[in-house]
């Protein structure tokens, strides 16, 4: 973060100063970062005081300060001096008063945490900073990956770590930029309308990225038409010098060009656009190579480009980091040699790793949404089919999944779906990670698809939790098979897929 005093930044989130003096907080400078773990405080810091599910940030204020947090930003007095903003009123008919308090405390710190990011932003672009945003229902994190890749060789760039893509994460990353930095790259995820526009506003976006609109969160949205809108508010919160860049591929984001006062820049891995792809081929580990052109017929240049990142889905996400790069300045060489050198950055998404006895794991179990479910198993599909079908038999796969979230009435369905594609795919194994309805189905529907016969090696089976799958694993894989761990975050399944990575033969 830009280098403020304590009272400046008093003075930016409409807080007032506890156990410090307004002498000694308009010389006390926040040098450092700000964080919200206490366990991450360097010197200089300012520690933000969270209520949290399991721990609250005020009872860690005094041991931040110890490791040298200059400040805390809080919702009431801790002892240490802090700058305190009024917790926000919140709905006590629940009638758990400790809970509305634990609201309105963390509403009011994450508001001033808003505040100050938005001030940060400002000054910051005022000096030259180029903010990109990009948002989707699927791809986010990896093309924020790809795009950080994309426009290091151009300057000093600042992406958030995993997904750091909500109220907290996204002022928190802009807060990571500083004079030095070029280009703040920006990942804006949403589940209720609103969500995305009032990140923009945070750190107004001057190039915007819209991947898809797909069926995450439909439980919480209740429509896809509800989800492009709320996608669209990225698009609109472009001012008119500024650029969007759309997947036209997805016709919903396509229509979006009617809803920006900006400048579109349209991508397609379908046919001639702006930026757009030739026929995408595969490697043994599903890496897509293409040949990135820019203009019709390429008419502004052309590369060929070898991704360094597994599924044939990565194509899209590449070529919106290239047209972003190539609005930024960069040639098609120069982003055809970043996208080469660009592996997964963002723990659990795609990440292929071949362990010493010859299982390959394709670990993607932090998020999982249908259409990322479908891109991953055809991923799996391809690997053990390798590039030799012709001559070599295929690898024996498996398929380890588990519940995907936020899907409301569509959950049922949609998981019976992903059962039925597993065995269409031909993939030999699936696992299905723990209990409920929708697991359920997704067991039911691999079961009914029927195709797989009486082979022992074959089939579906349902386990109830992360260690029966573990068990069920270490005792069954053999050399040179092919695992695919997928779910969204909150099934847990990030442990199990960490778990076999690491697992050496004999090492139980």
């Amino acid at each position: 973060m830009i280098a403020l005093t304590v009272a400046d930044i008093a003075d930016i989130v409409g807080g007032r100063l506890a156990d410090i003096s307004p002498e000694q907080a308009a010389r006390t400078v926040v040098t450092g970062t700000v964080e919200f773990d206490s366990r991450r405080i360097t010197a200089g810091s300012l520690f933000l005081a969270l209520p949290g599910a399991r721990a609250d940030g005020h009872d860690h204020a005094a041991s931040a300060v110890a490791a040298g947090a200059v400040a805390v930003l809080a919702a009431r007095p801790v002892g240490v001096p802090a700058i305190v903003v009024d917790p926000v009123a919140s709905d006590s008919r629940s009638g758990a008063l400790e809970h509305d308090d634990a609201v309105g405390s963390g509403a009011a710190v994450l508001g001033a945490l808003a505040g100050l990011a938005a001030a940060v932003a400002a000054r910051l672009v005022a000096g030259g900073l180029r903010i990109i945003g990009v948002t989707g229902s699927s791809g986010k994190t990896s093309t924020k990956d790809l795009l950080a890749a994309v426009l290091a060789p151009l300057g000093q760039v600042v992406a958030p770590p995993g997904s750091f893509n909500n109220e907290l994460g996204h002022p928190w990353t802009v807060l990571r930029a500083d004079e030095d930095t070029d280009f703040l790259v920006l990942e804006l995820s949403a589940r209720h309308r609103g969500n995305i526009a009032a990140l923009a506003a945070i750190a107004p976006p001057q190039v915007a990225v819209v991947l898809n609109v797909g069926s995450a969160h439909l439980g919480e949205f209740g429509s896809r038409e509800a989800i492009a809108e709320t996608k669209a508010e990225l698009a609109q919160a472009v001012p008119e010098s500024g650029v969007v860049i759309l997947n036209v591929d997805d016709p919903a984001v396509a229509a979006m060009a009617d809803k920006t006062a900006a400048r579109v820049v349209r991508v397609s891995r379908a046919g001639p656009a702006d930026v757009w792809a030739g026929p995408a081929t595969l490697d043994g580990l599903a890496r897509p190579g293409f040949t990135l052109r820019v203009g019709p017929g390429g008419a502004a240049g052309e590369a060929g480009v070898q991704l360094g990142v597994s599924g044939d889905h990565q194509v899209s996400n590449a070529l919106c980091a290239a047209a972003v790069a190539l609005e930024c300045g960069a040639t098609p060489e120069q982003v055809a040699s970043a996208l080469a050198g660009a592996g997964p950055m963002s723990g659990h998404r795609m990440q292929v790793a071949t362990r010493g006895d010859g299982v390959t794991v394709i670990d993607d179990a932090y998020n999982a949404n249908p259409d990322s479910m479908r891109a991953a198993l055809q991923a799996l599909a391809w690997i053990a089919r390798g590039q030799d079908a012709e001559t070599l038999a295929p690898r024996r796969s498996w398929a380890v999944l588990g519940e995907m979230a936020e899907l409301g009435e569509d959950a049922i369905s949609e998981h019976d779906r992903i059962g039925r594609l597993a065995v269409r795919l031909d993939v030999s194994r699936l696992i299905v990670v723990g209990v409920g309805r929708a697991m359920g189905a997704m067991h039911h529907g691999a079961v009914m698809e029927g195709s797989w016969g009486a082979d022992g090696d074959r089939g579906a089976t349902a386990v109830p939790d992360v260690d029966a799958a573990l068990s069920l694993l270490r005792a069954e894989l053999r050399p040179g098979d092919v695992v695919l761990v997928k779910a969204s975050n909150s099934a847990g399944l990030t442990v199990l897929a960490d778990a076999l990575v690491s697992d050496a033969p004999g090492d139980r």
